[in-house]
């Protein structure tokens, strides 16, 4: 199920996101959606690898691409 939500923005903001959805080739609300999206996917990565800093800085081990291939058994 969609919701719709309704935001207000300055006019200079609305005029970008019509311009920049017009370089891609969206409509406004598309290119806000996917702006949107891309947004959080970028917030939950970062809380990724701030628990992966995290972990590291507790001394929890870490392994290179080359010693996990080996525990693996995915040698070339």
């Amino acid at each position: 199920m969609n919701k719709r939500v309704t935001i207000e923005m300055p006019d200079e903001m609305m005029k970008l996101v019509e311009e920049y959805a017009a370089e891609a080739g969206a409509a406004p609300d598309a290119y806000m959606r996917d702006v949107i999206e891309q947004h959080l996917e970028d917030l939950h990565d970062i809380a990724l690898a701030d628990a992966a800093m995290a972990r590291i800085r507790k001394g929890e081990p870490t392994y290179t691409l080359e010693e996990v291939k080996q525990r693996l058994g995915l040698e070339d």
